[in-house]
Order: C-alpha cells, then sequence, then structure tokens
C-alpha cells in the first residue's frame, strides 16, 4: 500500500510539473502572438505597406535561423518529436538528453512566434514527456520507471492544453506507451487529472472550444459524415506524404544544415503576403469556421492547399513544431468545405457546418497521429455533447480504415519504420531492435592465424575445452571457422600437422557486428548452425573481434521479452 501511494504522489508531481511547463509555453506563445495577429490582420486590411510586407516575409525566415542555430547546440542537430518519445517507450531506451528536449521546446516556441507554419500540441506532448523522463530518471528506486513518467508528462500536457483529462489519458497510452498495465495506467492518470486542476482551477485556463448547443443531426446526415471521414484520410494521406517528400527534399539539399529552417520560414512568409492563415497554428481559421465565420468555399481551399503545403515544407525541413495543430486547422477547412456544400444535396435537413467541421477536423487529425480513440474523446471532452461525439465518431472510424491500409497507422510510425524500427509487427521487435548484442559478445575465444598447422589448432581447442576456432589472416580479417569435429574426421585421413587452417576453414555465411540488434541476431540464427557466430569491426575489413554464442543470443532475447512483459502485466 505504502508503495502504491508512493508511485501515486510520484505521479501528482510529474502532472503537475507537465501543467505548469505546459501553461508557461502556451502563455509565452500567446504573449509573443499578439504583435503577429496585429499584422496579420492589416494584411487583410488598407495597412499593406512595403515595411509590413518586409516583416511578414522577413521574421519567419529569421525566427527560422533561429530555430537552426538552436538546434545545432544539440546531439541530434534536429528536433525531437513524438515519434522519439513513442521509440523510447517501445524500446525503453532513453537515449536523448533532458536538454535536447528542452531546447527542442524552446525552438518550437521560436517558431511558433515568428510564424512558422507547425503546431504546438506536439512540442507541449514532448516537452511534458521529456520532463516526465528527468523526473523518473531521478526517482527510478521508488519503483516509478522512465516509460510511466514519460507517459505521465505527456498526458498531463495534453490534459492542460485540451482542457480534456480523459483524452490526456488514452493519448499516452495509445499513441506512445501502447498498453495499458495497472502499474502505468494508475499514475498517468493521476497525471493527467492534476493537469486538468491546475489548467482549470489554478490557472483558470479557458476550453480550447465552446462550442454552444447545436441543431439535432439528421439520420441521412451519417453518410455525409462516412463521407467525411474517407475525404479526411485523403486529406491526411496527402498531409503525411507531403511531410516525408519534403523531408527527403531537405536530406538532398546541399546547404547547413541551420539554414534550412530559414529557408522554409521564408517560403512561408512568402506565401502569407497573399495567404496570411498560412502563419502560425491557424487558429483565426480556427474559431471562425466553428463559430460561424465561414469563408468562401474557394478561399477556404486555396487556404487549405496553401497551409497543407507549408506544414509540410516546415516540418520537412527541420522547423520545430507539431503537426497535431496544422491537421486540425486543414480538417476544419475540410470539413467546412463539405458543410457549406450539403445544403445542395439535403436541402434543410442539415445541422449545421459547425458539426461538419469538427468532423473534418478528427477526420484528418486522427489519422496523422494514430489516435482515433483520443480524437473521439477530445471532440466529447470539448463540447458535451453527445450526438457530436457520435457524428466525429463515425468520421474518425472510416478515416482509419481508409488511411491505415494506404499509409500506415500515423506518420509517427511511418517516420519510426523508415528509421529501423517497424512497430507494425509488435513491441517485441522495436524492444529488441533497440538493444545490442554487444554485451554478450566473447572477446576471449581461440584464434589462430592462416598459416598454422590443423594440429596445433586442435590441441589449442582441446586445452581450452572449446569446439570451434577462427582463422584470421595478419590484418586480424576472418578468414573462417573450424570445429572440432571436422579437425577428428581430418585426422583419420591424414596427418594434421602438415595442413594448414587457412586451407580447410569454412567461412561463416552469418557474420554480425558489435551494434548489431537482438533481433537481427536472433534473425540470423535461423540458417545458422555451429557453436558461435563471429563478430566483426565491419563489413568493409572483417576485422575479427570476438565471438557470440547462439545461447547468449536467445537468453539476451528471453531477458528482454521477459522485461516487456514484466511492464505490461506487473503490478507495483
Amino acid at each position: 500500500m505504502r508503495k502504491i501511494i508512493l508511485v501515486a504522489a510520484l505521479g501528482v508531481i510529474t502532472g503537475a510539473i507537465a501543467a505548469l511547463a505546459s501553461i508557461l509555453f502556451v502563455s509565452l506563445l500567446e504573449a509573443a502572438s499578439g504583435l503577429l495577429s496585429v499584422v496579420r490582420d492589416n494584411l487583410k486590411g488598407e495597412g499593406r505597406t512595403f515595411w509590413l510586407l518586409m516583416t511578414v516575409v522577413l521574421t519567419p525566415a529569421l525566427g527560422g535561423l533561429i530555430v537552426g542555430r538552436l538546434l545545432m547546440t544539440t546531439p541530434e542537430k534536429k528536433p525531437l518529436t513524438l515519434a522519439d518519445s513513442i521509440r523510447s517507450a517501445q524500446t525503453v531506451r532513453f537515449d536523448h538528453s533532458t536538454q535536447s528536449g528542452l531546447t527542442t521546446a524552446l525552438s518550437a516556441l521560436v517558431a511558433l512566434a515568428s510564424g512558422a507554419s507547425v503546431g504546438q500540441y506536439g512540442p507541449l506532448a514532448h516537452l511534458g514527456a521529456t520532463l516526465g523522463t528527468w523526473f523518473a530518471s531521478v526517482t527510478r528506486s521508488t519503483g516509478f520507471t522512465v516509460t510511466t513518467g514519460l507517459g505521465c508528462g505527456a498526458a498531463a500536457a495534453i490534459a492542460t492544453a485540451f482542457n480534456a483529462p480523459i483524452a490526456g489519458l488514452i493519448f499516452a497510452h495509445e499513441v506512445i506507451i501502447r498498453h495499458y498495465s495497472i502499474r502505468s495506467f494508475a499514475p498517468v492518470t493521476v497525471a493527467s487529472v492534476i493537469g486538468y486542476l491546475i489548467a482549470n482551477y489554478v490557472f483558470h485556463r479557458p476550453p480550447l472550444l465552446e462550442v454552444e448547443a447545436l441543431p439535432q443531426t439528421h439520420a441521412s446526415e451519417f453518410l455525409i459524415f462516412i463521407f467525411i471521414g474517407i475525404m479526411g484520410a485523403w486529406t491526411a494521406i496527402a498531409l503525411m506524404k507531403s511531410v516525408l517528400w519534403a523531408s527527403g527534399i531537405s536530406e538532398k539539399w546541399r546547404i547547413p544544415e541551420y539554414l534550412k529552417p530559414a529557408a522554409a520560414g521564408l517560403v512561408v512568409g512568402i506565401v502569407a503576403i497573399r495567404i496570411p492563415e498560412v502563419l502560425q497554428t491557424g487558429d483565426s481559421v480556427v474559431f471562425g469556421s466553428i463559430y460561424g465565420d465561414v469563408f468562401p468555399i474557394g478561399q477556404m481551399l486555396v487556404i487549405l492547399v496553401a497551409k497543407l503545403l507549408m506544414t509540410a515544407l516546415c516540418l520537412g525541413f527541420g522547423m520545430a513544431g507539431g503537426i497535431f495543430s496544422p491537421s486540425l486547422v486543414i480538417g476544419i477547412l475540410l470539413g467546412s468545405i463539405i458543410g457549406e456544400m450539403a445544403p445542395w444535396l439535403y436541402a434543410d435537413n442539415v445541422s449545421g457546418t459547425t458539426i461538419y467541421a469538427i468532423c473534418g477536423m478528427v477526420a484528418v487529425a486522427s489519422p496523422v497521429m494514430g489516435a482515433p480513440l483520443t480524437a473521439i474523446l477530445i471532440v466529447f471532452e470539448l463540447t458535451r455533447n453527445y450526438e457530436l461525439a457520435i457524428a466525429s465518431m463515425i468520421s474518425v472510424v472510416f478515416a482509419n480504415l481508409v488511411s491505415c491500409p494506404l499509409f500506415g497507422r500515423s506518420l509517427f510510425d511511418v517516420q519510426l519504420r523508415e528509421s529501423g524500427y517497424d512497430l507494425s509487427l509488435g513491441r517485441d521487435k522495436v524492444t529488441m531492435q533497440g538493444h545490442q548484442i554487444q554485451p554478450h559478445i566473447v572477446y576471449d575465444f581461440v584464434r589462430v592465424f592462416v598459416d598454422q598447422s590443423v594440429a596445433e589448432l586442435r590441441d589449442r581447442l582441446l586445452d581450452c575445452d572449446q569446439t570451434e576456432g577462427y582463422v584470421v589472416d595478419d590484418e586480424m580479417t576472418y578468414c573462417g571457422t573450424i570445429d572440432l569435429l571436422k579437425i577428428l574426421e581430418l585426422q583419420q585421413r591424414e596427418d594434421l600437422s602438415g595442413i594448414r587452417c587457412g586451407a580447410v576453414a569454412r567461412r561463416e555465411r552469418e557474420i554480425l557486428l558489435e551494434d548489431t540488434s537482438i533481433w537481427d541476431a536472433m534473425e540470423k540464427t535461423r540458417s545458422f548452425v555451429g557453436e558461435s557466430i563471429p563478430v566483426v569491426r565491419d563489413y568493409d575489413t572483417h576485422q575479427l573481434i570476438g565471438v557470440i554464442h547462439e545461447s547468449s543470443i536467445i537468453q539476451a532475447y528471453m531477458e528482454r521479452l521477459e522485461s516487456v512483459r514484466k511492464e505490461e502485466y506487473e503490478h507495483f
């Protein structure tokens, strides 16, 4: 009982830390965004002076330059994202420092304040996860695991930002932790509630969306909700593929890395002269569409395309920020466009553009984040409208039904797959991919040179009570393996002292490196026959540095598998 109370208390502290950091982040962003909002409003009026236009063009570029220089101070040289938090939670390896996480949050704040077309909720969730990981690492002796701390921080940040504690809880488990063991569920729930309480009762943060009473939906409209889901899936796929495409262009562009965010910011500034809605998170579009101030259909379509492309450009070129907020804006525009066209089909049996806008919002955002349950709960907690939650649920379901087979569970999952971590085959594989065989390598083994006799190798194997010897040349290049059974067969036919080891060595097809993952090692043992596998420094020189026994690989695999199951099913 004492341990349960202790872990719950640590969840309270983690939630409070993450909530306070999130409120500080949002407050600083709101203060910095005031001036940019005035500039954006002047672009629509008569105040379009030369200096105003230069300010609009150069501010995102200058912000991108600052972001680039900030990120160069981190070991990664790039912003961390929720994909990194997911990988850490699944592999139970936390390779990124707290300093890198805080620098990413500061970089996102600069990017958003200067007008970059990125979002704030991804950086907030990653900031919470960073602080939760840090706090758990310094209190690990209490039984508060780092994975749990990561989930607590992310849940509290989302609960604080959206005033949605249930959505924060589900987000942490659905997107990051990806299991629901009571060991993590209880403290993550506590942290999410603490974030909500601090936002509402300490700082009195207003809800993200306040939707008044809406007209009752009609049964025939559910066909439109399905259509919104399908179109939302295609829009989400276009957004995610655009981000990946921009990332590929950025990798091929031979300019200093710190200049790439500035280049993206410059393009955003130029586009903003004609389409100011691409700046920042696009709150003006959100509130305008939700509260009935709808743009003409043609203008909404232009803003949607521009926002999609500018978001992809910023994220692909290394601008710190998230994709969740832009996907909400793009989805709201999509839903509003469909809502404006709905009366052409259903005449008076239309419940209103607001419902379609919110359905579009979650239809695009949920496939991008891989969080269908979170998206539905955000709608329900923000609006307290059961019918609207049902309508959005239909759109979310069909959006994910279309998006998952055509693209993948989320943008983060695809990014992780491209970096070598395929979550589609389950957590076990990713965990094994995150741990190397290096601790299990044996560096004390029988090694002979190619010009030594097989008789010498036989005597050494018998003295060392081993069954395999490894043959190298003068440069320690691996030339092959000779096992004791082979030696005994040769001994029956001829004199071993006249046979050189290099002449009879059997070169193994399977060779490993020090940094080979446990998963890859297990895959290679499928076709391996022998006692141990050679380990070389690299595949170019094949310099032999050690061997690893098959039993050691299996033991490492079982140990990691046991730790995964223990975390998923063990109580406190």
